[in-house]
């Protein structure tokens, strides 16, 4: 199974799980110069020495320094195009470059600017509505997030917290496996299915019609 991993400019991983995700991935691609610096700043300790260098560097560039730039101009995509922030020009590529790839793993896009995380999440919804495509998630040390957009099966553990976001206040989504129903939860704000956990080790949701939702799980 390839994966690739996409590092933003938020937070950088310290916990084993998503630093092992970027250990593991087969295609690791950096958004601009401060997620670059942040991934050589840790490399060594999460591959052992300094080998592994980032296959694609994506961005408008704003963040680069004079010294990486040169020193990986090999690398280097710039787009300059503001229609999409770095973190969609760094997907775009990797599904028009490495298109067999099957996992996409988005690393330190969150953290440090809240406006900044809840641009992030909301593309992750984003990109669910592709449909066919690669898994994708959204890993930090605190939670991972996807977005599923039908009925589903969610293997995620008895004892889980589990948060529920939609953008479709017409959605409706009936759960089983969660402590608290969500049949009732009118998707018009932020918080109404958010704090919620699970209390079977498969939690199901069925949609009322084809929509998006996204999911955050400790």
């Amino acid at each position: 199974m390839s994966s690739a991993v996409i590092i933003g400019g938020g937070e950088f991983p310290r916990k084993e799980y998503p630093r092992e995700l970027i250990h593991r991935a087969d295609v690791i691609v950096c958004c601009d110069g401060n997620a670059l610096k942040a991934f050589l700043r840790s490399r060594r300790s999460i591959f052992g020495d300094d080998s592994r260098e980032p296959d694609a560097v994506v961005g408008d560039m704003d963040s680069m320094s004079r010294g990486l730039a040169r020193e990986y101009a090999r690398v280097m995509v710039k787009v300059d195009e503001q229609d999409d922030n770095d973190l969609t020009k760094a997907f775009h590529h990797v599904m028009d470059h490495w298109p067999e790839v099957e996992d996409i793993h988005l690393i330190a896009c969150t953290g440090k600017r809240e406006d900044h995380t809840i641009g992030n999440l909301g593309l992750l919804m984003e990109y669910a509505r592709r449909g066919e495509g690669p898994a994708i998630d959204m890993v930090s040390d605190y939670s991972t997030a996807f977005a599923v957009t039908d009925n589903c099966e969610l293997f995620l553990g008895k004892g889980r917290r589990v948060s529920i976001f939609s953008p479709d206040n017409t959605l409706k989504i009936k759960s089983k496996g969660l402590e608290w129903q969500t049949a009732d939860v009118v998707f018009d704000n932020w918080w109404p299915a958010t704090l919620n956990s699970s209390t079977e080790d498969v939690v199901e949701l069925v949609f009322s019609h084809r929509s998006v939702a996204l999911i955050i799980t400790d």
